[in-house]
């Protein structure tokens, strides 16, 4: 899953170099959008395997 958000970081620079201003902040916020969002995942099933193991 976290391939995906490097991907809409890497076409966010490649976009970014390119002079493309619009696609760069639009790839590089889906890009931030996924990384919290995996980043929640990961704190949830954490949890849920601390909880698991009581």
């Amino acid at each position: 899953m976290l391939y995906y958000a490097l991907v809409f970081l890497v076409i966010a620079l490649i976009a970014g170099v390119l002079g493309f201003g619009g696609i760069a902040g639009a790839s590089t916020g889906i890009a931030q959008i996924l990384f919290f969002l995996f980043l929640a995942f990961l704190v949830i099933s954490v949890v849920i395997g601390l909880f698991r193991r009581t």
